[in-house]
């Protein structure tokens, strides 16, 4: 049921349309071998949406690859990789 949601949720927000690819694996990069998110790659996360991030991520983590995984810990990297973006984004840039 939760992968209906999921998809549900990912489709309706045309999730899928508002990151570009490299953007993503970037992202997914920093939340699964918890590497860093450039500025760049940030600010598309940033304007993806909590919900589509969320959606995406707990979609992955129901596919079968990823089994071996801790939910937990993955959900709690995702989280603090967004709060990192959202933190970067809305810091003021610094004057020239």
């Amino acid at each position: 049921m939760a992968t209906k949601d999921n998809d549900q949720i990912i489709k309706e927000n045309t999730c899928e349309t508002k990151i570009g690819l490299p953007c993503v694996l970037e992202a997914f990069t920093a939340i699964f071998k918890t590497w860093s998110i450039s500025n760049k790659c940030c600010n598309e996360l940033v304007l993806l949406g909590k919900v589509c991030h969320s959606a995406l991520v707990k979609r992955t983590l129901e596919n079968h690859l990823f089994k071996d995984l801790i939910p937990a810990t993955v959900i709690a990297k995702s989280n603090e990789t967004w709060n990192n973006c959202l933190a970067l984004i809305r810091s003021p840039s610094p004057s020239t």
